[in-house]
């Protein structure tokens, strides 16, 4: 059992490694705010999950568990936040090709 969850620890390493790889690279090679933005947050947030339940599989004491919780937890909170405001200050300041979009429900404010 112990072996399993050894292997399965290593996947989900290497698994969420390139998927974070996969993201660094989308942010520096889209060309667009929201292409970057979309490339920042999505990928990167599974691979960095993945990446922290390798680690569960990998310790597995009740302390490490905890603290990977809370990464987790604060992870998947801040994350959305962060690119809801990035976009919002990249629309207020002009840096969006406002051709681009299929619906613009900021338009009347």
């Amino acid at each position: 059992m112990i072996l399993i969850a050894d292997w399965l620890g290593g996947l989900c390493l290497l698994a969420g490694a390139l998927l974070s790889l996969v993201a660094g690279i989308g942010v520096l090679r889209f060309p667009d705010t929201l292409a970057r933005m979309h490339a920042a947050t999505k990928p990167q947030v599974l691979g960095v999950l993945l990446l922290l339940v390798g680690l569960a599989l990998r310790l597995r004491t009740l302390s490490d568990l905890g603290m990977i919780a809370l990464v987790a937890v604060f992870q998947l909170a801040t994350a959305p936040v962060a690119a809801q405001m990035i976009g919002r200050a990249a629309y207020r300041s002009g840096r969006i090709d406002r051709e681009l979009l299929d619906v613009d429900e900021l338009s009347g404010r």
